[in-house]
């Protein structure tokens, strides 16, 4: 009978293995806007799927938001930009590095010695800036690059985010690197109101991100950072180190992020935006789509 009892006990311990140590709920937080939203709940209902308990704390608020209610124990994990990571939590403006690889390293390696994180495998997803024209500017100005933009940086207003004045990643290396100095500058802290001041002529230059709906939809012209001002910014899983020692959860956003790519997260941000589909919704249908549900 003893045996038998130890049996059952190993068996049991075998079978919680395969959720690691979460007989507990894992907490999956996002930042402020769609892509976050959506990121989310793909993790969210994959690892449902797959027989865990999630909470989601969505829409939890800006970059240091997210980051400190992931060092508390708040969530166990969010979606995050490496490019972010090296700029936003680093704080390593002098850095030029622009070897996603490399990038990846610095920041993992940072995490891991300051706060106790770590970053899982990035997906396909490189959402960096974009520097944005319509059509017709761009041949008004023969524009193809920053190179260029800064050459005709005069004659342009631009309209940027809140984060984008003080970063070096913004309007400083615009100048620095490209020599760039708008005629005017407009600030527009939602992404959409950038989009809708370009396309009303209020403004002949944006700064947007690689996965906006809005460049593919709009033909907008985004311009090659051909001097390599702005770091890659690849979107990978930020975790606890619990959730990094479980094997069968790290397998499973890992899995989900090697499904994204920057033209299937620009579609599922316009399903959001556009067709006005519920994130939750739309993530469902995607896991499912390509397997990785049932």
């Amino acid at each position: 009978m003893r045996i038998l009892t130890t049996l059952v006990a190993a068996a049991a311990m075998l079978a919680g293995g395969l959720s690691g140590a979460f007989a507990q709920t894992i907490k999956i937080g996002s930042k402020n806007f769609t892509e976050q939203f959506v990121v989310a709940e793909l993790y969210g209902a994959a690892l449902e799927a797959a027989g865990f308990k999630v909470e989601r704390k969505i829409n939890l608020g800006g970059t240091l938001v997210a980051h400190e209610a992931l060092k508390s124990g708040a969530i166990d994990l969010y979606p995050e930009y490496t490019g972010t990571g090296l700029n936003a939590v680093m704080k390593a403006q002098g850095v030029t590095e622009t070897d996603p690889e490399k990038v990846r390293g610095m920041v993992k390696a940072f995490y891991e010695k300051e706060f106790n994180l770590t970053w899982l495998k990035p997906s396909g997803i490189n959402n960096g800036y974009a520097i944005v024209v319509r059509p017709e500017t761009a041949k008004e100005f023969n524009l193809k690059t920053l190179s260029d933009l800064g050459k005709a940086s005069s004659k342009l207003r631009l309209g940027a985010g809140t984060e984008f004045v003080d970063r070096r990643d913004g309007i400083k290396g615009l100048k620095e690197v490209y020599g760039a100095e708008f005629a005017e500058f407009k600030q527009f802290a939602a992404l959409r109101l950038r989009y809708d001041a370009l396309n009303q002529k209020q403004i002949e230059v944006a700064n947007g991100f690689s996965t906006d709906w809005q460049i593919a939809a709009d033909k907008f012209v985004a311009l090659d950072d051909d001097k390599s001002l702005f770091p890659p910014y690849f979107l990978a899983p930020v975790v606890r180190p619990e959730i990094a020692a479980n094997a069968k959860i790290v397998d499973i956003l890992e899995k989900v992020g090697a499904a994204l790519d920057n033209p299937t997260m620009q579609e599922l941000n316009r399903q959001v935006e556009v067709d006005k589909k519920e994130p939750r919704t739309v993530a469902a249908a995607f896991l499912k789509a390509k397997g990785l549900v049932n």
